[in-house]
């Protein structure tokens, strides 16, 4: 072949760049654990993971689906993300927006048909193929969403009979040994279905998912499916992962970490593994969320509240004091059984953080139960505690309620403001209380200021992202991930300031 012939061949194609995607999380921290593994699927699967949106040829939006303002948060990103897309012609990158999470899995088509800014509503049985998902639709495939139906009917009734394996339970995902997942997965040993997106020194960590319970207001259940559990050894393995991620704290989440083990048969499965968990080499905290009351055990009070390295905090979902409302509720309680719940978490730690959230102006509920919720709250000194107004979710046996039970919205925001304002100043006046204690912060940012490095991270009953921070003065030093000792000296509201101990005054 001459020179000339060779250079008359046709170039050899050059391979396509791959494609670049952003996952944009809202909601709880279950929804943070789900986006991980969505994006360890999409980095297995060949695509790029960007952090910003505008770089990114593909948006993601974790949604959520719980009460109306998540809701329009959810469609709201969803439509910003639209935007980028229209202004791909100007600039801009993005070639798809698609919508997953709780949203799209609670109403799938009916999103679709009444958000067509974005390309795709996908529900929770696209996850275990997402990567090939994405790439259809960016290429112009159209995708056909599901039908919204009630998960709870996938499993079995009883819960001893309940094989997660079978459907995609979103979180629960452990590759075997050989498996390729991405760049962030260990070199030897079960490797999580995860890229972490945040790289501070906490993370979420799945005990399990969905619920078993009937609260007559809440939704979750029909489109998060039954309880399922995680087995121990997934749950343990993945905090192994996480801790060579330079994870300190963990936070273990589900939508009942109560019911934990009732599954697998071993109702008491979740005080064994605490310090299991606890003893992880690079674990230094391990902290434990969403307790239901009615189920919330001695034997689980005593895990938390002495095993070394998991911190003596009490996520109690109290959500109304009165026992009327309660029970209209479907839930069980009144004020004396939960402050007597209260005295055995502090009989034995007496310093115990403890948060819970209250619903207010249920349907039916009176000024007297109001009042009831209101004595309940200020005797039981909670240092955070979480305020919405009632508002009729889809499905719900509560939206069903006959209409001369309900509140008009005025009433129920007059309620809201009322109960928040009042929680507001207990709140703080908790706070106060803890002036002289000493605390032991875990350093999440360092932030440059005019008046020189500010270090805030939180202290062992403050909980992330909802229940305050503390302000460390006299540790300039500190690194992100140190556990630093202080003795609080001042608050603002539920947030702290300790000065570090060996700090000069």
């Amino acid at each position: 072949m001459t020179t000339t012939e060779h250079e008359s061949l046709p170039a050899s194609p050059q391979p396509a760049a791959p494609l670049q995607v952003a996952v944009v999380t809202l909601g709880c921290a279950r929804n943070e654990v789900d986006s991980e593994e969505l994006a360890g699927r999409l980095e297995a699967g060949g695509f790029v993971l960007v952090d910003d949106a505008e770089d990114a040829d593909t948006v993601v939006v974790n949604t959520c689906g719980f009460v109306e303002a998540a809701k329009k948060d959810s469609v709201d990103t969803l439509l910003e993300a639209a935007d980028l897309k229209a202004s791909a012609g100007h600039g801009g990158k993005a070639q798809a927006v698609v919508a997953v999470g709780c949203l799209a899995e609670r109403y799938g088509k009916d999103l679709a048909e009444s958000l067509p800014e974005a390309d795709a509503v996908l529900g929770f049985d696209d996850y275990p193929d997402i990567a090939a998902k994405l790439r259809a639709i960016v290429s112009g495939e159209v995708h056909h969403p599901h039908t919204p139906s009630d998960r709870r009917r996938l499993l079995p009734i009883s819960p001893v009979d309940r094989d997660a394996s079978t459907i995609s339970v979103p979180g629960h995902e452990v590759q075997a040994d050989t498996a390729e997942i991405g760049a962030g997965a260990p070199a030897t040993g079960p490797r999580a279905v995860r890229r972490r997106l945040d790289a501070g020194p906490m993370a979420p960590l799945k005990l399990a998912s969905g619920c078993d319970r009937r609260c007559s207001f809440c939704a979750i259940p029909s489109f998060r499916g039954s309880f399922v559990s995680r087995r121990p050894s997934d749950v343990v393995g993945e905090a192994r992962w996480l801790a060579e991620q330079g994870v300190k704290e963990l936070f273990l989440v589900s939508e009942n970490s109560t019911s934990y083990g009732k599954d697998l048969g071993d109702l008491r499965l979740l005080e064994t593994l605490l310090p299991e968990l606890s003893g992880i080499d690079g674990i230094e905290r391990v902290r434990v969320s969403y307790l239901q009351p009615a189920e919330t055990r001695p034997g689980l009070i005593e895990a938390i509240a002495s095993t070394p390295g998991v911190v003596p905090y009490f996520d109690l979902s109290f959500q109304h004091a009165s026992a009327s409302v309660l029970r209209r509720m479907r839930r069980f309680g009144d004020p004396e059984s939960f402050l007597g719940l209260l005295e055995q978490v502090r009989s034995l730690a007496p310093l115990a953080g403890v948060r819970s959230n209250v619903i207010v102006g249920f349907p039916g509920e009176t000024d007297e139960e109001l009042q009831t919720l209101c004595d309940f709250l200020e005797a039981a000194r909670m240092d955070v505690t979480g305020v919405f107004g009632y508002s009729d979710e889809d499905g719900t046996e509560a939206a069903g309620f006959a209409d001369d039970l309900k509140l008009d919205d005025d009433e129920i925001r007059a309620r809201t403001e009322h109960v928040t304002a009042l929680v507001e100043e207990l709140n703080a006046q908790r706070a106060e209380e803890r002036i002289g204690e000493e605390v032991v912060v875990l350093v999440e940012t360092l932030e440059e200021a005019d008046y020189g490095l500010v270090v805030d991270g939180r202290a062992a009953h403050q909980g992330p992202e909802v229940d305050g921070t503390t302000t460390l003065v006299g540790a300039a030093d500190a690194q992100v991930g140190d556990l630093v000792t202080a003795t609080v000296t001042a608050t603002d509201g539920v947030d702290l300031v300790a000065r570090a101990s060996g700090a000069g005054a």
